[in-house]
């Protein structure tokens, strides 16, 4: 099993020398992957700029993004900050895309929040035609740059629920999903609901898996820092809520983590990917050394 690594981008105090240390180190070490995800509403970057700069700071490692809120979006525009990153990577791009879960994204953007699954469906459809070079309107060019990977990256369905995987099924490459708290038992029934949803809809083709889950490891006061940090990103849930979620999570030493990592190797998973709760690069070096440690056990 491949173990990916995020950018912290959503933690505090990321800034242009975490972008640049993280992505260098990064690739140097044990890694499949880097990713990061997508926020409108909140203190993080960009996602598509910083995944572009990551793509041009790395040689080795994928680049996910992990996910894209695709019908708060033009897919044309999506297509081609897509289509600029696989070129920038050389073929190392892998979109992850799903429908989000907060209005105030949607409606930073002027787009509605109704009927998202509807239009994830048609917006996928949308970028995989741009992608093979027809054009958006007739008699236009097509909509650039062509991409290295022949049809367009890979796309990855942000699905976890039994009718989210049943769409997915019909248009995704595979399924990156997540566990917030590391728990065995999610991450193993998300891949075998993953599993199930392909073979109901008849596909030959077996489904990449990928998941998560947040995580700290190597700094002081580590469980301070992952609960915080966890409480802070899940605000939009209510304050009551987010607190109560964050005083759950147990994933800040490495005992929990490597339980994680197993259990996502025991279900079959292809990749899991540990979202850091901290810019701190003590974190990065401590899941360096926990990463290389799995190779030679």
């Amino acid at each position: 099993m491949d173990i990916g690594i995020a950018l912290p981008t959503m933690c505090r105090g990321y800034d242009r020398s975490s972008t640049v240390d993280w992505c260098l180190r990064a690739d140097a070490g044990p890694f499949a992957s880097i990713s990061c995800g997508e926020r409108m509403t909140f203190h993080n970057p960009e996602m598509w700029t910083t995944l572009a700069a990551a793509a041009a700071l790395t040689s080795r490692v994928r680049i996910i993004a992990n996910v894209a809120v695709l019908p708060a979006h033009p897919p044309a525009l999506i297509a081609k900050q897509a289509a600029t990153i696989d070129v920038l990577s050389q073929g190392r791009l892998t979109v992850g895309v799903g429908v989000g879960a907060r209005p105030h994204d949607y409606g930073s953007l002027g787009a509605g929040f109704g009927y998202r699954h509807d239009a994830l469906e048609r917006g996928v459809g949308e970028l995989r035609a741009l992608w093979s070079g027809t054009p958006h309107t007739e008699g236009a060019d097509p909509i650039g740059p062509p991409c290295v990977q022949a049809g367009g990256p890979p796309i990855l369905a942000g699905a976890l629920g039994p009718k989210s995987l049943a769409r997915a099924a019909r248009w995704a490459d595979g399924v990156v999903a997540f566990s917030l708290s590391g728990s065995p038992g999610e991450i193993s029934w998300a891949a075998d609901s993953a599993r199930k949803a392909w073979a109901t809809a008849g596909r030959d083709a077996v489904p990449r898996l990928v998941s998560g889950c947040f995580y700290t490891l190597g700094v002081p006061d580590s469980a301070v820092v992952l609960r915080d940090f966890t409480a802070e990103y899940l605000g939009f849930l209510g304050s009551k809520n987010a607190i109560a979620t964050a005083a759950a999570m147990t994933t800040f030493d490495a005992d929990p983590i490597n339980r994680a990592l197993d259990a996502a190797e025991a279900a079959g998973l292809d990749e899991f990917i540990l979202v850091p709760a901290s810019t701190d690069l003590a974190v990065l070096q401590a899941t360096i050394e926990l990463v290389e440690s799995r190779r030679v056990a």
